[in-house]
């Protein structure tokens, strides 16, 4: 399965980069189907669209949900370049997905284990199967390129 999640990190990762044509943080988001089907691609969006939840995650659940005509993902694996902040985590446990793999661990606002745990947490009805670090030195040398150009600017 590894590589699988490997495969499907690079779309991903594709997915990252398109988001630097519209000066966004590089995130990118695959949902792939039971069947190993691409349902859903997404990349940050914010700085486009001005919108403070057009999020990799987002965009690729809500494309998934669209194309698969259910807000239930069960079955569905969500793949992300970041580990998702709460705001994503949430959707993650409210689209149903039955397993999240991410790459770059994100210490600062992640909610998949580095300051929360949203995904894990008892208390909720849905807990996916988490895979954590895929790919996660690509993943993280594509954010540190960004910020490295970007910290003076902002």
């Amino acid at each position: 399965m590894q590589q699988r999640y490997d495969e499907w990190m690079r779309l991903a990762l594709d997915e990252a980069r398109r988001a630097l044509a519209t000066d966004d943080v590089p995130v990118g988001a695959v949902v792939v189907d039971a069947e190993g089907t691409v349902v859903g691609r997404g990349h940050n969006g914010r700085e486009a669209l001005a919108d403070p939840t057009a999020h990799a995650e987002l965009v690729a659940l809500r494309e998934a949900a669209g194309r698969l005509g259910r807000w239930r993902l069960d079955g569905c694996t969500l793949v992300v370049t970041l580990e998702p902040c709460t705001m994503c985590a949430g959707a993650v446990v409210l689209s149903r997905v039955s397993r999240l793999v991410y790459g770059a661990a994100d210490e600062k606002a992640g909610a998949v284990g580095s300051l929360w745990d949203v995904v894990r947490d008892r208390r909720l009805n849905h807990r996916p199967e988490v895979v954590a670090g895929v790919l996660a030195d690509e993943a993280s040398e594509e954010l540190r390129a960004f910020f490295r150009t970007h910290r003076d600017v902002r």
